[in-house]
């Protein structure tokens, strides 16, 4: 069997904690060998890359293999890898960096369907230099996000738009491409928030059209870092920088403070986790990635058909949105019950889930939700399993 969902769970050890884990949103469960890794890597690395001894060289080559392990993750080049704590503080600096070009008479277009991290730093330049904001919105009945909008949203005065390649919360999946297109004719920049999608799609960053494409190492399973990704790495030299290191080049303009190069260690390692999913697999660690990702996909449709099937089946519960292109998360309310106490529920009986009330979610606060007491979002895994699904469904059905 070419995707072995028992051979996966073998390969992590907190499966074994008697907890079912569907909150993947907040991060899905670390593999062995990327615990190994890191651990290795905290007992043998520099503090610092720069340097001649032998533990400076070990760092060196921790963040360049680091850098490469994302070029192939989502289809760019090394030079164009910048790394950082996380996608949302790589999002937040990235707007600091961009907002000269964000001024009065220039304007930017964000989506309703995106998380914060990709909203609010973007609001905050505009706040402060006076850039338009126009958002997108989604359509209610099914969360799709449509692209036919973005013809009338960005004019000749528009120089960005950020948009996410899936929501970790609906799991809508909108057609970036399009979108893309159209703000390139007007000579504007397209960001692209692919944290939620990295986990569960095969990634290229030339067919989204992305100009800088931001993943978080948390949403696979690898260690508590970001990145962002410049499709033309020699962009990097004209963006204002925002290092402390006068003379830094490339990447390092927007990479503050030192590197965590015990953490970064672990990243590698994560994404050739993601590659070997399928263990017949082979080729170059991004062939191996399209392989594995192909094979888990087929292995989660069918898992997430049978969810979706099972919540459509009780009273009372209601799945939000029917988005035509998708990830395998979801989220749903459930008739008189505030989601905080569904969720207490499921934990209660070792059922890992997120609930989402007023505040947490612009996406549900303009889908009305969160007035009826927020909803709880749920996701698939590369480990997730039947019988999990089933003891989800049965714990509500006991609510």
């Amino acid at each position: 069997m070419a995707y072995d969902v028992a051979r996966i769970r073998g390969l992590i050890p907190s499966l074994g904690d008697g907890w079912i884990h569907l909150d993947p949103q907040a991060g899905m469960q670390i593999p062995d060998v990327v615990s190994r890794m890191v651990s290795t890597a905290f007992r043998n690395a520099s503090s610092s890359a720069a340097g001649r001894h032998a533990s400076s060289r070990r760092s060196a080559g921790i963040l360049e293999a680091a850098r490469v392990a994302i070029a192939d993750l989502v289809g760019g080049h090394p030079d164009g890898v910048v790394l950082g704590p996380s996608h949302s503080v790589l999002l937040a600096w990235l707007a600091e960096a961009l907002s000269s070009k964000l001024g009065l008479g220039t304007g930017m277009v964000l989506s309703r369907l995106d998380d914060e991290a990709n909203i609010a730093p973007w609001l905050r330049v505009a706040s402060r230099y006076g850039a338009r904001v126009r958002w997108a919105e989604i359509e209610i009945d099914t969360c799709d996000l449509p692209t036919w909008q973005y013809e009338e949203l960005i004019t000749s005065t528009t120089r960005l738009v950020a948009l996410t390649a899936a929501s970790s919360i609906v799991g809508s999946a909108p057609d970036v491409r399009v979108v893309a297109d159209l703000v390139h004719e007007v000579g504007g920049l397209m960001v692209v928030d692919a944290a939620a999608a990295a986990p569960y799609a095969h990634i290229d960053m030339e067919d989204l059209g992305a100009d800088i494409l931001t993943v978080d190492a948390a949403a696979w399973g690898g260690p508590q870092l970001g990145a962002l990704v410049f499709r033309d790495p020699s962009h990097l030299d004209r963006v204002p920088a925002m290092s402390l290191d006068p003379h830094a080049r490339g990447p390092e303009r927007l990479e503050v403070g030192g590197h965590q190069f015990g953490l970064l260690a672990g990243l590698p390692a994560s994404i050739d986790f993601l590659a070997s999913l399928d263990d017949t697999a082979s080729g170059s660690r991004r062939s191996r990635l399209e392989t594995s990702i192909s094979s888990m996909q087929d292995y989660q449709d069918g898992l997430f058909d049978r969810l979706l099937r099972q919540l459509d089946s009780l009273t009372g519960v209601m799945v939000l949105g029917r988005a035509s292109s998708r990830v395998p998360t979801l989220s749903f309310t459930v008739e008189g019950v505030p989601a905080e106490k569904v969720a207490a529920h499921l934990a209660d009986r070792r059922i890992e889930t997120m609930a989402s009330t007023r505040g947490t979610s612009r996406l549900l606060d303009s889908l009305g939700v969160s007035d009826e007491g927020g909803a709880v979002s749920v996701g698939l895994a590369p480990y997730t399993t039947t019988f999990e699904i089933d003891q989800l469904v049965r714990e509500l059905r006991n609510l």
